[in-house]
């Protein structure tokens, strides 16, 4: 379980999250959403302690993540907005490097992997360099590093950004899966049928707050809209005409 606990963070003047607080349960996936600049990124950077927030806590598993950010890093696993591969390494020495930092022993780090390798079909490129690689493919093998020490949180910016139908159907057959396996997994979209088909709960940030923190079906009776978008942007409206 992720707690966000009235987390702020400003660059210069500018407020980019602004007393941001919710919470990711296990056995769900909660989804993130807000239009660019809203916060999202920077949220979601303290929560996996790339960035210390200027005021405010989180929590994964209970364990504070400024006071102790590495045992928070063993319990998450993390798709970044930047995915970060090391170009020269094929998809399996990338899986696998991540895994002995994590300090995996080698016959589970085999096991893992072959899981994950399965579980997001990616065997036919298994032992190419990530150079070259598509949009998918990088996703997919980002992901097995991301989940090769089997966390109990999953963090993931954007997952299918950039994929194509069948890839797309395929990462929300995998993240059903980590809900079923009673993981936590939040994750971030601009996709509203993907944020309807996939989440149980809803975060929306605007202007660096949290302006609606619902199940979808609420969402869209809070707002009287019975499309999710259009229920997005009468809340995403409402909060920039307060703001203005």
């Amino acid at each position: 379980m992720i707690e966000v606990k009235d987390l702020h963070k400003a660059f210069g003047d500018v407020k980019a999250v602004d007393g941001v607080a919710f919470t990711a349960r296990d056995g769900e996936i909660t989804g993130l959403l807000g239009p660019n600049g809203a916060g999202k990124t920077t949220t979601l950077r303290m929560l996996y302690t790339l960035m210390n927030p200027d005021s405010g806590q989180v929590l994964v598993d209970g364990i504070d993540a400024a006071a102790d950010p590495i045992a928070v890093r063993r319990r998450l696993g993390v798709l970044p907005d930047a995915r970060g591969l090391y170009k020269r390494l094929t998809a399996r020495e990338n899986i696998e490097y991540f895994a002995r930092l994590h300090g995996i022993e080698t016959q589970l780090m085999h096991q893992r992997r072959e899981n994950l390798v399965d579980a997001l079909e990616m065997r036919d490129i298994l032992d190419r360099r990530t150079e070259g690689f598509s949009q998918g493919q990088r996703v997919k093998t980002a992901i097995a590093r991301a989940l090769v020490h089997d966390p109990k949180n999953v963090i993931l910016d954007e997952p299918t950004n950039g994929l194509d139908v069948m890839a797309t159907r395929g990462m929300r057959a995998f993240m059903r899966n980590l809900k079923a396996e009673g993981r936590c997994v939040l994750f971030s979209s601009h996709i509203m049928q993907e944020v309807a088909m996939l989440c149980d709960r809803i975060v929306v940030i605007a202007s660096g707050r949290v302006v609606a923190d619902e199940t979808p079906e609420a969402l869209r009776a809070q707002t009287g809209e019975d499309n999710l978008e259009d229920a997005f942007v009468k809340l995403i409206g409402s909060e920039e005409g307060l703001a203005a």
